[in-house]
């Protein structure tokens, strides 16, 4: 791994920024560095087994795509490929058809990295640079980056994506938190939520980890680090959904390098277009575990239509049973959804820990939305802990950019005196 931090990793790789200066304003150019990240990263990693792809290819290419899937997957020892005879140190030999090269080489990977490099809408970048003539200059650079696994290891990368994203809020001046929470802060969270647990070092235990908004995966990532921590042979299958193309796109792309399941991050408005409703047989979708961090003070009026006739129409067999709170903060409403995926008592019950501000612990007239929704939850005996932080914790420097409000964690534990 290498000995630099994913702080000086990210700097360096923004630095290339230098050169869009004038044709693209600062706030933009994360549309070119984000995605010539990922796909640096996933050119790193297929590097050592190109040539024996490109050459089992020949001999399949009359076969289902199923089977060269599963063919090529297995040589790559990922479930990614690329059947491009380029990659990007290789697009430099002809300066001159970069751009169509460019495209040609993306549009040889699988379908699953291809749908990511669509989020990112790079293919209008490509053109953008290649009119300015800055193509070559910004491929040049990032193809000399070594962004190798044995460089830059799985867990160093995912800081490096998130550290990417933040410098591209700030630059768009945009709250930092609105797209990652720092590692400190979610390390805290998994404690909580986690360490009662006296299952978890059992042989091959399997449990499900779910966060509704789960931006660029760190969460997900640092729960399952935890697990395995505690037992190399547990099996932590990983759930998420987010709406913001970019966040989900880096979230994907950091799933499939680690080999997990990505068609479980799910792209879509969670309150509109809920993921993970329904399984396969018809069940509703529950959790073992659950963390969230959701938007701060985030209107709903987009989504108000669906949310309140779910209200109306199912109650508390849908999410929204308890109330709805005030239109132009809908942390609320996320922990609803959350508590919608519980799991019984005698499915050995759930757990979950959200992110809030100050905000929804209080406000609301009695009788009001966020009031019902506080005592729904308080007479169900579900609330297990509330955990303040200061308002500027001096060992958190990167919490000091999100928020400079009170941050607060549930827990919630399976009822032992109510159904459900």
């Amino acid at each position: 791994m290498s000995p630099e931090t994913h702080f000086e990793i990210a700097n360096f790789i923004w630095t290339i920024c230098n050169l869009l200066r004038g044709p693209y304003k600062r706030n933009e150019y994360r549309k070119v560095i984000l995605p010539l990240t990922v796909l640096r990263r996933f050119d790193c990693i297929l590097a050592p087994t190109k040539a024996a792809v490109l050459k089992e290819h020949a001999t399949l290419k009359a076969k289902p795509e199923n089977v060269i899937r599963n063919k090529l997957s297995q040589i790559t020892g990922h479930q990614f490929y690329n059947l491009s005879k380029l990659d990007l140190p290789r697009l430099m030999d002809d300066p001159n058809q970069l751009a169509p090269n460019l495209n040609g080489y993306i549009n040889g990977f699988s379908p699953n990295i291809r749908a990511i490099m669509e989020r990112f809408d790079f293919g209008s970048q490509i053109a953008r640079m290649a009119e300015k003539d800055l193509l070559y200059l910004v491929i040049k650079r990032f193809a000399s980056i070594d962004l190798s696994p044995a460089r830059v290891d799985t867990v160093q990368m995912g800081y490096v994506f998130e550290e990417l994203i933040r410098i591209g809020a700030e630059q768009s001046n945009e709250e930092a938190g609105e797209h990652f929470t720092p590692r400190e802060v979610i390390k805290l969270m998994v404690n909580l939520l986690l360490s009662p647990e006296k299952d978890l070092a059992r042989s091959h235990v399997v449990k499900t980890i779910y966060d509704p908004a789960c931006g660029t995966g760190g969460m997900l990532s640092v729960s399952e680090k935890y697990l395995h921590a505690l037992n190399a042979d547990a099996q932590p299958k990983l759930f998420g959904q987010d709406w913001n193309d970019e966040a989900w796109a880096v979230c994907k792309s950091d799933m499939l390098i680690k080999g997990e399941d990505a068609d479980n991050i799910i792209l879509g408005d969670t309150f509109t277009k809920d993921g993970f409703d329904r399984t396969q047989d018809g069940k509703k979708w529950t959790f073992d575990y659950m963390l969230a961090n959701p938007p701060f003070g985030v209107e709903w009026k987009q989504q108000q239509r669906y949310i309140e006739q779910e209200k109306d129409t199912l109650g508390y067999e849908g999410r929204f049973g308890a109330g709805t709170p005030r239109v132009n903060d809908g942390a609320l409403l996320f922990l609803q959804h959350m508590l919608a995926k519980r799991r019984s008592p005698q499915d050995g019950g759930s757990r979950l820990a959200i992110v809030f501000n100050g905000s929804p612990l209080f406000t609301g007239d009695a009788g009001g939305g966020e009031s019902e929704i506080r005592r729904w939850i308080i007479e169900n005996d579900w609330l297990e802990a509330v955990v303040a932080l200061p308002e500027q914790p001096s060992t958190i420097p990167e919490f000091r950019r999100i928020s400079g409000c009170l941050s607060a964690w549930m827990a919630y534990r399976p009822c032992k005196r109510c159904p459900g």
